[in-house]
């Protein structure tokens, strides 16, 4: 398998969805949702893009880092590599339907494990899209992380059991997908969650929470409040508000807020393994990669999507190497170029 190859596969099945870009960053795609792009004008997208091509490093070859470690330990997990596959679903309105939704989830799991890392599994307005993905992480010894989106309690307190019955290693809430139109037509209304709503929701279950698309250091430290293990900064792919800021520009913010009191990933633009040091330099502990293993699935199974895992696990190691970072727990802000 080869890059030009997967991409080619995957533009013939994404027709009329995705155009399978050079590069992913929403200008072809404005405002096509559903479907693959952002919200609106596309902004917010593009913002997750433009925050991290801003940043720059400072390249450094005179030190004794030779073999970069990639390695990350997650609830007694250990990975390969701090890049998760991000929760997506909604296969046949916005990736055109050429595979089930269950098999597009089984392929994210399976091809994340073959990578040495974890995929995570989404909601939507079929209560099957949420299902399919806890099928595929309980046929994988629950080693998957299913993200509920935010219903009414009660369902969402049904949805977190689902995932400790399918032994999943944690769960997660998309808190940003408090507004999403498409499931209110489709009779699964959501909506924003009160602190205590979300403490009420986080003791319900036994696994580790995620409260995935804080934004704000005030968010991040109320979810710490409220028992939250981890939050992941993002703005749900720039596919709810437009005009947001992208990730990267509100991650050091919240980093000085919470930083080594709860886990924090990054969602957003990440298209390189450089895009990854950068995010993991700002306070990330760990990042979310979405629409690049939509092209790995639809271009080439659960193996299209370890190629692109592998593919941003080399170029992470090939940035850590040339900015002397010895290891992805220990990321120095001073990689990056302060202008100085």
């Amino acid at each position: 398998m080869n890059l030009a190859e997967l991409r080619e596969n995957a533009k013939e099945k994404l027709k009329g969805y995705c155009r399978v870009c050079p590069v992913c960053n929403g200008r072809a795609c404005a405002g096509e949702v559903p479907g693959m792009g952002g919200a609106g004008t596309g902004a917010a997208f593009a913002a997750n893009l433009e925050a991290l091509s801003r940043y720059r490093f400072n390249m450094r070859t005179l030190h004794d880092v030779k073999a970069p470690d990639t390695s990350l330990t997650l609830w007694g997990e250990t990975l390969g590599m701090p890049i998760l596959a991000a929760p997506m679903t909604g296969v046949a309105y916005n990736m055109g339907g050429k595979i089930s939704e269950e098999g597009f989830l089984q392929e994210i799991i399976a091809g994340s494990l073959l990578a040495g890392t974890l995929g995570m599994s989404g909601d939507g307005a079929d209560p099957e899209m949420y299902n399919g993905g806890l099928k595929a992480i309980a046929a994988h010894q629950g080693k998957g992380i299913p993200v509920a989106k935010p219903r009414a309690q009660a369902e969402a307190v049904k949805y977190l059991k689902g995932a400790e019955e399918a032994g999943a290693l944690a769960v997660g809430m998309d808190i940003d997908g408090a507004g999403l139109i498409t499931m209110a037509l489709k009779g699964q209304p959501v909506g924003p969650k009160s602190f205590d709503e979300i403490k009420e929701l986080i003791a319900s279950t036994r696994l580790p929470f995620i409260l995935k698309g804080v934004m704000t250091p005030e968010e991040a430290e109320m979810g710490l409040a409220a028992g939250a293990a981890a939050i992941v900064v993002s703005n749900h792919g720039g596919r709810v508000l437009d005009h947001t800021p992208g990730a990267a520009e509100v991650l050091p913010r919240i980093a000085a807020r919470v930083e080594g009191r709860m886990l924090i990933f990054a969602d957003g633009g990440v298209r390189s393994g450089s895009d990854v040091l950068k995010l993991l330099a700002l306070g990330a502990d760990a990042v979310l990669v979405g629409r690049p293993l939509v092209i790995g699935v639809l271009g080439g199974g659960r193996e299209g999507v370890a190629f692109l895992l592998n593919k941003l696990k080399n170029e992470l190691i090939q940035a850590m190497l040339l900015t002397g970072t010895a290891s992805v727990k220990t990321v120095s802000r001073a990689i990056l170029y302060d202008g100085d």
